[in-house]
């Protein structure tokens, strides 16, 4: 078995500086020598969240998203706001997404987005004991959505559900709620 092959950065700088994100573009030694150059998206961690009723239903959040230039049914999700656990940031993205109040949140997992060019690391989690309220940020543009579980699993060949965190996210705690 042959030792893990390691790029060592040389340089690093950063060709872009947004407001939700930067590029970096590294230069690498491979491991046979040579060099390479690295673009990077730095984006910074982020939760998806799996709330769950006291019925068993489960909420999502529809809106739409430029990129995929489509209205997408996804979990509650958001960035970690610099100095927050990721547990604070799920509390405080679903009272301003859906206007719940968590009482208790579990993990169920975490992943890179997409290591192959993006720093962003997911953390998942399921929410339970929630208590309803109004949202505190202007949710216009999103609507909460509760589906029993199955109805949610039946949508994920969908479009609508052409996401990746919801897709892994739901299948996961399905997973988790067939163990119980």
């Amino acid at each position: 078995m042959s030792p893990l092959q390691i790029e060592r950065t040389q340089s690093s700088e950063t060709v872009f500086d947004g407001r939700l994100i930067d590029v970096r573009r590294d230069t690498v030694r491979l491991p046979n020598g040579m060099t390479a150059e690295r673009e990077i998206v730095v984006h910074p961690n982020v939760i998806g969240v799996v709330p769950e009723l006291p019925d068993g239903r489960i909420v999502l959040v529809r809106q739409f998203r430029k990129s995929a230039e489509r209205i997408l049914l996804e979990i509650p999700a958001g960035g970690i706001d610099e100095g927050e656990t990721p547990e604070q940031a799920v509390a405080r993205e679903m009272a301003e997404e859906t206007g719940y109040r968590v009482g208790s949140v579990e993990s169920l997992g975490s992943f890179y987005t997409s290591p192959g060019y993006s720093t962003e690391f997911m953390y998942l989690f399921t929410a339970t004991d929630l208590e309803s309220g109004p949202p505190t940020e202007d949710t216009d543009e999103i609507e909460v959505v509760e589906l029993p579980l199955a109805d949610a699993l039946s949508r994920l060949p969908d479009r609508e559900m052409a996401d990746a965190k919801t897709q892994i996210a739901l299948l996961l705690y399905a997973r988790r709620q067939e163990s119980r």
